[in-house]
């Protein structure tokens, strides 16, 4: 069955390019090299704040170079010369219970590279980029797209058409395929239960056009540009050399989860999908890459036919993984029972996300206290503190215990070093989906999480009235509102392609 269902993504596949590009081949990466928290261009010697799933090299770290990576071992792509990485955030089904479950990717992932344009490039040494933008939650241009003859203006511009290069295709193999980036959102959990029993396929284009000098630049984006129509075109003033074409495509099996009450997310917190964001790091063998643009002009896509290459088993592209390190081997990248890995919230948009995980703050055990016949715990105290709901102030009420009356004999005051205490405010997301009708059909409650917090400082004395002197509680940070609304999509068949 397996066979049978890829053989049915070839298919689909090879209808996707041939009146766009005279030659392209299809590297396929059956395994998967690694799912963990790493992005060695955008967070280099850190963990990630956000799950990728990550193709390729067998050296991928938290700080991977080129040589590092053409140093590895093995690769779970197909072609042994090509070491390179490939990875993207992963797509998660976020359960009622609060939990995340790794949606399972359909015969790994698919790297085309395509030779559009005249006398092309191959990577140059030490070259990476990214595609896509993980904080965006909306898009801001025409839906459907118009025509590409009409793509004039801002239709053609950078930000336009970084926006124009994600797509999410709806599988349904007894149907026609769908046009290749024709839809820049992914579809609600409703319309994938419907209508894509084969699952989604997320498709990724990067920048083809470079500036003929920087191998990467601060933000891995500005020393290459798109040509004028995503994949094809003109390139712009002053990113003129032609690179090799590199374009994305993962399929999810979304259709497992059919009937299941929950909706899908990506690792970075994005259920809209227009926060979809893939990235690149080159580790060709020195000249391999450039003697296969020009020799291997076959339209059939088939990575067999490039005599330049050496192509491994599909078995021993699973056996390749790299890996974990040590600051996050235990963390379970597949079944997350809080919410996303790292804490990476939810954020639905239309505004920019912030991609802030919760802080954690740790609560001081204080010693019990006590003068004469008053016994305090300053624990209790902090226990007596609840975290306010999300539609209720939080109050904190105190109480004065009196000492017996003073004698006439003198008393000696004794002062105890002030104690400092921190009350902290939490807050919980509660994302509620409704359907088109504006009727609720699912729940789900997000991790805790810290809003506000404030230090006060405990005096205790003894003289003829002991007592507890306490500094004022500031009102908290008034929490914002969390409730996601999910609005269902319309279907539409668009009746244009690549034109």
């Amino acid at each position: 069955m397996q066979d049978i269902r890829l053989t049915a993504i070839a298919m689909a596949c090879l209808a996707l390019f041939p009146s766009y590009a005279t030659a392209f081949w299809r590297l396929p990466c059956r395994g998967r090299s690694g799912l963990a928290r790493l992005d060695p261009i955008v967070e280099p010697g850190e963990v990630s704040s956000h799950a990728h799933a990550v193709h390729g090299a067998g050296g991928f770290g938290m700080s991977s170079s080129q040589e590092e990576l053409r140093n590895s071992d093995c690769t779970s792509c197909a072609v042994t010369e090509d070491k390179s990485a490939y990875w993207a955030p992963a797509l998660y089904f976020m359960h009622t219970n609060g939990s995340a479950q790794v949606v399972e990717e359909v015969g790994g992932m698919l790297a085309y590279y395509l030779l559009y344009g005249e006398d092309i490039h191959a990577f140059p040494d030490d070259f990476r980029m990214l595609a896509g933008d993980p904080f965006q939650r909306n898009f801001t241009w025409p839906v459907p797209d118009p025509p590409k003859s009409e793509w004039t203006g801002d239709q053609a511009s950078q930000k336009a058409l970084r926006q124009k290069a994600i797509g999410f295709n709806c599988l349904n193999y007894e149907k026609a395929p769908e046009d290749s980036l024709h839809r820049h959102h992914m579809p609600d959990k409703a319309y994938l239960d419907a209508h894509c029993t084969d699952g989604i396929r997320f498709e990724l284009m990067f920048p083809s056009c470079w500036n003929g000098k920087d191998a990467d630049s601060h933000d891995h984006k500005s020393h290459v540009a798109y040509p004028s129509l995503v994949m094809d075109g003109t390139c712009p003033e002053g990113f003129e050399t032609r690179l090799v074409s590199l374009f994305y495509e993962t399929i999810w099996d979304t259709y497992a989860f059919k009937g299941v009450e929950g909706y899908f997310a990506l690792a970075n917190g994005d259920p809209t999908g227009y926060g979809y964001h893939g990235d690149f790091m080159n580790a060709w063998d020195d000249g391999v890459l450039q003697k296969a643009i020009e020799t291997c002009t076959s339209d059939s896509g088939v990575v067999e036919e490039c005599g330049v290459f050496t192509v491994q088993s599909e078995d021993e592209q699973r056996q390749c993984q790299f890996p974990i390190p040590s600051d996050i081997e235990h963390e379970n990248c597949h079944m997350h029972d809080d919410g996303l890995p790292g804490g990476m919230p939810v954020e639905w948009g239309p505004s920019r996300a912030t991609m802030k995980a919760p802080t954690t703050t740790k609560l001081i055990t204080l010693p019990t206290i006590s003068i004469g016949d008053i016994s305090i715990d300053p624990n209790t105290l902090l226990d007596n503190l609840h975290a306010p709901s999300t539609t209720e102030a939080a109050t904190t009420a105190f109480t004065t215990t009196s000492t017996p009356s003073p004698t006439p004999t003198p008393v000696t005051s004794t002062i105890i070093d002030p104690i400092t205490e921190e009350i902290i405010y939490l807050q919980r997301d509660v994302v509620v989906l409704c359907d088109g009708n504006g009727e609720t059909y699912s729940t789900s409650t997000g991790p805790l999480r810290t809003v506000s917090s404030t230090i006060t400082t405990i005096m205790e004395t003894s003289t003829a009235v002991s007592y507890v002197k306490k500094d004022t509680v500031p009102e908290p940070v008034e929490p914002e509102q969390a409730a996601g609304h999910a609005r269902r999509h319309l279907h539409h068949r668009h009746g244009h392609g690549h034109n």
